[in-house]
């Protein structure tokens, strides 16, 4: 076969972007020819996909995203393939992979009549419906019943069309693929010692993750405890406001931004933490990460995957209505229980053992190809 994918924009440190990656290349391993649509490419290119650059010129995300959707329809008029897969909701698609929530329900939840009326609103709630709409043919493959439930609240959705997926953690990120004494080792290489605490947080938008949060959790901290913090941020953002917010709050010196990295197991490893507060997040694969790592997690509980968090028994998950003052309460409590976090950690290690967080690409490949 010859399978078209879909996707805006790729860049190496983004969730859905490695999802793509990695059901690409599946896909690409049993034989097929994959061909890639994308707005722009950061990073190396796989010699064995079909990269096609999008030419785009308008100055709004929606425009662009409109641009890209009548160039790729005309070329594959001219250029047919067998399947047509979309990591971004657009028309005529034969499979969406679905890493985002239901646009039709964020904007009944945050947004006013007037934003309704808006050319962004129109683009996106009419590119959303052509895949959910009733009768389209597309088939959805789903992170979690939270998604199914919105969609077919806004849509009636065929229930038949909706295939939930497993996780796909890259196998290297499991506690058992790291050497011995990779924690003492990478805080030895970047100074930090063993009475200090190195909080994690992963993950681009830094907006939409959270940071803020993690980083007025810091800042409210007992002074002594605060003192032997670091928290890491790492992922593909701007970090200038979140810097001044850790700045005016007294803790810049703790807070430390990273643009995404090659290393993040190494880093999970040497974590005592993982925060991941987010204000939106339709699934959380670093929440799955962490687990495989064997790292606790803090996390809000509007993410997808927080309820493996409660399933593993690994963490703890902040419910809604969102109160920072739970936050910063289950962070002093984790820092000042050692024996907490010990357990913590090993139930995440035997969930990772037991359970199925691995195989999101070669099912995603399986309803691709029809086998």
């Amino acid at each position: 076969m010859i399978v078209a994918f879909c996707l805006y924009k790729y860049f190496p440190f983004g969730g859905l972007q490695r999802d793509f990656l990695r059901i690409a290349h599946t896909v690409a391993a049993r034989g097929h020819t994959v061909r890639v649509y994308v707005q722009s490419w950061q990073g190396e290119r796989p010699p064995e996909f079909d990269i096609i650059d999008v030419p785009v010129t308008s100055r709004t995300n929606h425009g662009r995203n409109a641009e890209y959707a009548r160039w790729v329809t005309q070329h594959l008029e001219q250029h047919p393939v067998d399947r047509v897969v979309g990591f971004n909701k657009m028309p005529g698609l034969d499979v969406y992979y679905a890493a985002d929530v239901c646009y039709a329900e964020k904007v009944a939840r945050e947004k006013g009549f007037f934003y309704r009326l808006t050319p962004r609103y129109r683009h996106f709630a009419a590119f959303e419906r052509a895949v959910f709409a009733q009768g389209q043919p597309t088939k959805l493959l789903m992170l979690t019943d939270q998604q199914i439930a919105d969609f077919r609240k806004h849509y009636a959705t065929e229930a038949e069309r909706f295939f939930i997926l497993p996780p796909g953690i890259y196998p290297d990120r499991k506690y058992s693929h790291q050497p011995p004494g990779a924690r003492e080792q990478f805080r030895q290489q970047n100074q930090i010692d063993s009475q200090q605490y190195l909080l994690l947080q992963v993950g681009s938008d830094f907006s939409r993750k959270g940071v803020d949060r993690s980083i007025e959790a810091v800042a409210a901290l007992p002074a002594e405890l605060r003192s032997k913090v670091a928290l890491y941020i790492v992922g593909q953002d701007k970090p200038g406001r979140f810097a001044q917010l850790a700045k005016r709050l007294g803790i810049g010196k703790n807070v430390h931004f990273f643009a995404g990295r090659n290393d993040v197991s190494q880093l999970m490893a040497a974590a005592d933490l993982l925060l991941h507060p987010a204000y939106q997040e339709a699934a959380g694969i670093v929440l799955l990460e962490a687990i495989t790592a064997g790292l606790p997690v803090i996390t809000s509980a509007v993410c997808g995957y927080a309820h493996y968090i409660r399933d593993a028994g690994c963490g703890e998950v902040i419910e809604q209505p969102w109160r920072q003052e739970a936050l910063n309460a289950a962070l002093i409590n984790a820092l000042g229980n050692k024996s907490l976090r010990e357990a913590w950690a090993d139930n995440a290690r035997h969930y990772a053992d037991t359970q199925d967080l691995y195989s999101l690409p070669e099912k995603a490949a399986d309803i691709i190809i029809g086998e």
